[in-house]
């Protein structure tokens, strides 16, 4: 018996591509091109798989998806965009998504996207039971509510993060957005250096370095909310590595990528800093305090820089799984919040915040002339101490706490495939 499809997409090019692909696979294939003619089809009539796109005039993909998941929970709904990211496919998962595809796609990519679809519907529990509960509860579409459902766990994270871990974005996309992320750990670095620099002798190292922290955190919220790609974040593709999702040089490409371009958008917040003039307040105090906080960075031994950078990524990188596994702003902010504030309080190091920290103290030192901070080596800093004294082996660093203490910590724990003996 020929599977039933439904495709929902106001997009006509693809409507037509989908029906001449599936029907020449012996799918019968039904269209649709406004969101709520489809949820009506699907409410109707029992299709195997739902292909839906994310961005339709009316409604929002994901609303559209989550909707599916109530009225046809044994339907294989896959999300097709053209708009690809990563939280974004995590949270087409999370409301009830099978896989997710990025526009354009080949026949072959669609083909496999939606067998690997039924395959994973069809080796999981039916959802009998979650099919009467969902019956009993308010059918009206949309729903809102201000309480926040109960997050995932980490390992349900990790275990749906890893099945769309193979979606590449455009080269031009990643390049855009990891300038985007390197820019928004700049303001969180400049923030934290501009509400602390004069307050140590005041309140104590210890609030200081809380405060530092607590306001830091601002830049890893822009890039998760707002949408970035960043280096220490992706990290995590270790896992996808590990369940052979993708492959080790397709990691290896993407996170030089974005690794450059954080780099250029840490710069551009380091000469906006500079330019701007705002290093001048408290008598030039505040240029003073980043001219130190450079110092301080490039003048740590290779060890404490690289333990420093474990500590920092394996505390950022919770953070993101946490994010992605809250379901509200306000909780995703709260979920990046205290490993961030903890990161930053317990002096651990970051390689693309120190992007930002070490050439703002670089350009102020050589530029605006301010001087060598008492018990430093004068002319200590430097785009040579910065590369090798401190990026590379933070870069390391962080790649171990991210990549290993999170990423494959987790895949041991949860997706490793468990090899069956013979009794």
């Amino acid at each position: 018996m020929a599977h039933r499809m439904l495709v929902i997409d106001d997009d006509k090019t693809v409507l037509e591509s989908c029906q001449r692909v599936f029907r020449d696979e012996g799918y019968e294939v039904v269209v649709a091109s406004d969101p709520w003619e489809g949820l009506n089809l699907a409410s109707s009539t029992y299709f195997d798989v739902i292909l839906c796109d994310w961005k339709m005039p009316g409604l929002d993909g994901l609303d559209v998806v989550q909707e599916l998941d109530r009225r046809c929970p044994d339907s294989a709904v896959v999300m097709i965009t053209g708009y690809p990211a990563l939280e974004r496919a995590t949270e087409a998962m999370k409301r009830g998504a099978m896989d997710y595809v990025s526009k354009p796609f080949t026949p072959e990519e669609i083909i496999q996207a939606v067998k690997k679809a039924l395959q994973q519907k069809l080796t999981t529990e039916k959802k009998a039971l979650g099919r009467v509960e969902k019956m009993m509860k308010d059918w009206a579409f949309p729903t809102r509510t201000m309480e926040d459902k109960p997050p995932k766990t980490i390992a349900e994270t990790v275990a749906t993060t890893v099945s769309v871990g193979k979606v590449t974005s455009p080269w031009r996309t990643v390049f855009i957005l990891g300038i985007l992320a390197g820019s928004y750990i700049g303001f969180g670095g400049l923030l934290s250096t501009s509400v602390t620099f004069d307050i140590g002798p005041a309140l104590g190292m210890g609030f200081k370095r809380f405060l530092a922290g607590s306001v830091f955190s601002v830049g890893l919220i822009l890039v998760v909310i707002a949408g970035a790609e960043l280096f220490t974040g992706n990290n995590l593709m270790i896992s996808s590595v590990m369940t052979k999702d993708i492959g080790l040089g397709t990691m290896s490409k993407r996170w030089g990528l974005v690794f450059l371009a954080n780099f250029i958008g840490s710069i551009l917040l380091a000469l906006i800093f500079y330019f701007s003039g705002l290093w001048k307040a408290g008598n030039g105090a505040m240029g003073a305090a980043a001219v130190g906080i450079a110092y301080s960075k490039v003048n740590l031994t290779f060890v404490e820089a690289l333990m420093r950078a474990i500590g920092c990524n394996w505390l950022v990188c919770l953070a993101v799984w946490m994010a992605l596994a809250a379901r509200q702003i306000i909780s995703k902010i709260w979920a990046i919040y205290f490993p961030i504030m903890a990161f930053v309080a317990m002096g651990f190091e970051h390689c693309i915040a120190n992007m930002y920290f070490i050439p703002a103290g670089i350009f102020l030192h050589q530029w605006a002339g301010i001087a060598t901070p008492a018990g430093f080596v004068a002319d200590s800093l430097g785009w040579g101490s910065f590369l090798w004294k401190n990026l590379l082996p933070v870069t390391i660093g962080n790649i171990i706490g991210g990549g290993v203490f999170v990423g494959m910590s987790y895949w041991s724990a949860y997706l490793r495939p468990v090899s069956s003996k013979a009794s």
